[in-house]
């Protein structure tokens, strides 16, 4: 039986008829057709990045209502869902957290990161529109970033997804 092999040893992976006719499989061997990824993989790192972004934003909206309620353009009352600032800084503080972690699982190609983060941004979006009469303008740019999200993670997601995982 005889291999097409170069100067070095290796086997020569151009001629593809050594695999189908002995059967042999070199495991180290990853078609490049599989491999390649479009433009669009930039996309859903620009998503993670904001993800990470968004966590950031979210952690900071929270720390400052816990901590200095007063900071706010309205009182607890006068928002769409009437609640004591502490408890919206426990929610901003949750999201963030939550879209912190979707980041970095979006970073590393997880498809579960992709589910999630769509979900965590709608759900980011609703906060924010709820907490609007507080922080007109930060809840509209972080209402912004959560679109951009989703649109990233739901038509190009599938790009960031490593075969091997």
């Amino acid at each position: 039986m005889r291999t097409n092999t170069d100067a070095m040893g290796k086997l020569d992976m151009t001629d593809t008829r050594n695999m189908q006719t002995t059967g042999r499989f070199d495991a180290s061997y990853v078609n490049p057709v599989e491999r390649q990824s479009s433009g669009w993989v930039g996309l859903m790192v620009f998503a993670g990045a904001l993800f990470l972004m968004l966590g950031a934003f979210h952690a900071i909206m929270g720390l400052v209502a816990v901590f200095d309620p007063g900071y706010y353009l309205v009182t607890g009352g006068g928002l769409a869902v009437t609640l004591d600032y502490t408890v919206w800084g426990w929610v901003h503080l949750v999201f963030g957290a939550l879209a912190f972690a979707t980041g970095i699982g979006v970073l590393s190609g997880r498809t579960w990161a992709r589910v999630v983060g769509i979900c965590v941004a709608v759900l980011s979006a609703a906060v924010n529109l709820a907490f609007l009469a507080a922080y007109p303008l930060w809840s509209v740019i972080v209402i912004a970033l959560d679109v951009l999200t989703v649109y990233a993670l739901a038509t190009h997601g599938r790009e960031m997804r490593n075969p091997y995982r």
